[in-house]
């Protein structure tokens, strides 16, 4: 899971990578579960994460977790941004912003995505 949930730098930001790309409905539960784990663990607002959803799994069940997860780590992350989130149904996408009264910024590149994070 490391390789997948892992913190980089870009321009000068630390980044925390949640990597769920080409992952099955049951690896998004796991990473799901390491996520918030990992999260919790850090200070109030100070971090900044990219979520690269490209090609993976989001059925009812992942789509719920994604809800729960985004709410437990609202106090924590400070701006998020995901790549690859076309494929999520428009309707999920909707209730994750909505249930989780969380600003989502999504990007069609990680490029942009980390550029837009690493501004201040």
């Amino acid at each position: 899971m490391d390789d997948r949930i892992r913190f980089f730098e870009h321009q000068g930001k630390q980044i925390l990578l949640l990597d769920f790309s080409h992952a099955n409905a049951n690896e998004m539960q796991l990473l799901l579960e390491y996520v918030r784990v990992t999260v919790a663990q850090h200070s109030r607002e100070s971090l900044v994460t990219l979520a690269d959803f490209t090609g993976c799994a989001v059925d009812h069940a992942v789509a719920t977790r994604i809800k729960e997860v985004l709410t437990l780590d609202r106090p924590f992350v400070k701006k998020t941004a995901w790549v690859g989130s076309e494929s999520i149904p428009h309707a999920f996408m909707e209730n994750f912003h909505t249930f989780s009264q969380r600003e989502i910024a999504t990007f069609k590149t990680r490029e942009e995505a980390m550029d837009w994070l690493a501004k201040d």
